[in-house]
C-alpha cells in the first residue's frame, strides 16, 4: 500500500512539473498569440489565449495586463463580451486611465442597463416591481457612468456625451450633471491611449 501511494506521488509530481511552464516559454507563447491575432487568425489567437491564461501571471506585469486587454478584445469582437467583460476590469484597475478599455466596459454596463430598462418598462403597472427595477436601474447606471466619463473626458464623442447626460437626468441626479464638465476636465489630464508589453 505504502509502495503505491508513493509511486501516485511521484506520477503527480511528474505531471505537474511536466505542465508548468517556465516565464520563457509563457512569454514565447504569449508572442505566438500576438502573431495569430495581428495576422487576422482569430480562432488560433483564441485558442492560443486560453491556452495562456493559467499561466498569464507569469508574464511582465505590463505585458499581462497587454495580454489581458488583447485577449479580451478578441472575445468582444467574436460576440463573447461575458468572457471580456472581467479581462477588461482587470485592465481598468491595473490602467484605469487607458480610456480605451473604460469605454468597452461603459458600453458593456449598459447592455444591462437597457435590460433593466426593458424589465422596467414592462413593470410599469407593478408597483412593487417597478420600485424594485428603479432600484436596480440606478445601481447599473451608476456602475456604467465612470467608465463612459473617462472614454468622454479622453476621447470626445457627441453620442457618448448625449448619452451620459441621459442616464443623469433618467436617475434624477441633478449633481452629477451640474459638475460633468468640471469631472471631464479633471479626467482629460491623465488620459492613456495606447498600452505597451515593455
Amino acid at each position: 500500500m505504502l509502495k503505491k501511494a508513493i509511486l501516485f506521488l511521484l506520477i503527480a509530481f511528474a505531471a505537474t512539473t511536466t505542465k508548468a511552464q517556465t516565464a520563457e516559454e509563457v512569454y514565447n507563447s504569449y508572442l505566438d498569440f500576438n502573431l495569430a491575432r495581428l495576422e487576422g487568425r482569430t480562432e488560433n489567437a483564441l485558442d492560443l489565449g486560453e491556452q495562456l491564461m493559467p499561466n498569464a501571471d507569469k508574464l511582465t506585469d505590463k505585458a499581462k495586463i497587454s495580454f489581458y486587454y488583447s485577449l479580451g478584445n478578441l472575445y468582444e469582437n467574436d460576440s463573447q463580451s461575458i468572457k471580456a467583460l472581467p479581462l477588461y476590469e482587470k485592465v481598468a484597475a491595473a490602467v484605469p486611465n487607458y480610456y480605451v478599455v473604460q469605454r468597452a466596459l461603459g458600453y458593456m454596463y449598459m447592455k444591462q442597463v437597457e435590460d433593466i430598462a426593458t424589465k422596467l418598462n414592462a413593470a410599469k403597472t407593478n408597483a412593487a416591481e417597478n420600485k424594485r427595477l428603479t432600484d436596480l436601474y440606478a445601481i447599473a447606471v451608476k456602475k456604467a457612468l465612470p467608465h463612459l466619463e473617462k472614454a468622454q473626458a479622453c476621447d470626445p464623442d457627441k453620442d457618448t456625451l448625449t448619452l451620459i447626460k441621459m442616464l443623469y437626468k433618467n436617475i434624477k441626479d441633478d449633481n452629477g450633471l451640474n459638475t460633468l464638465n468640471s469631472r471631464l476636465a479633471t479626467m482629460a489630464k491623465n488620459c492613456v491611449d495606447l498600452l505597451t508589453d515593455k
